[in-house]
């Protein structure tokens, strides 16, 4: 009896739990996000266009097709596109990104707290890592081609540990995933925080820390 329960209540699990981890499914084939002038009312998320308007335009976007500026302090550039600057992800539960990241370049730890990153290495060679909630790092080098999967909300980074420029290719499954800095005054380009945070990133590349090892690295200066 006991096990029929517990049966039972797995699968209760299997087919209501992914429906909390994604946004809310479309209730029609698409939605795109209605112009500013034509929006009434404050909602989660955008009101759709009139199917009468709806284009094939409104699923197409060139936002992603060249290199973002890497004349920084830390020689990187992500260009987030969410439903905002792409319409047509509206209700899908979708955004992407494109990164460029120049030689001895990084992207700062972060999380995105809507979403699980999947991303791509379009080319060049990467080291990636994201801790778990108990101070686990999980760390791997990445070469082109290759894919890596950034769990929901937890901390992670990109280091391009290559001679030549690194780009990767990412898809969220939410159309406002959302960023959070480890710091968040740390952007300025004087920051004596940023360099020092990269110095500690790239001692732990120079590591060669192993997967799934627990590490205790201290983030904080």
């Amino acid at each position: 009896m006991k096990s029929s329960h517990l049966c039972s209540y797995i699968l209760l699990l299997g087919i209501y739990a992914p429906k909390a981890l994604t946004d809310n499914p479309p209730l029609q084939d698409v939605c795109p996000m209605a112009p500013q002038g034509e929006r009434k009312l404050f909602m989660n998320g955008f009101l759709c266009k009139h199917p009468s308007t709806i284009l094939a335009s409104d699923f197409k976007t060139l936002l992603l097709n060249h290199a973002g500026d890497l004349d920084n302090i830390v020689r990187s550039s992500v260009n987030m596109v969410t439903t905002t600057e792409f319409p047509g992800l509206n209700t899908l539960g979708l955004s992407m990104a494109r990164t460029d990241i120049a030689p001895n370049g990084v992207v700062l730890p972060h999380s995105h707290p809507r979403a699980s990153e999947m991303m791509f290495v379009h080319g060049g060679s990467v080291v990636v890592g994201f801790l778990d909630t108990k101070g686990r790092l999980f760390q791997k080098s990445l070469g082109e081609g290759e894919v890596f999967v950034f769990p929901r909300g937890l901390v992670h980074y990109i280091m391009n540990y290559g001679f030549s420029l690194a780009t990767t290719f990412s898809v969220l499954n939410c159309q406002n995933p959302g960023v959070v800095g480890i710091v968040h005054a740390m952007f300025a380009t004087d920051s004596d925080v940023v360099e020092g945070l990269m110095a500690r990133m790239f001692k732990f590349g120079e590591m060669g820390v192993s997967d799934n090892i627990t590490a205790g690295f201290p983030w904080a200066f």
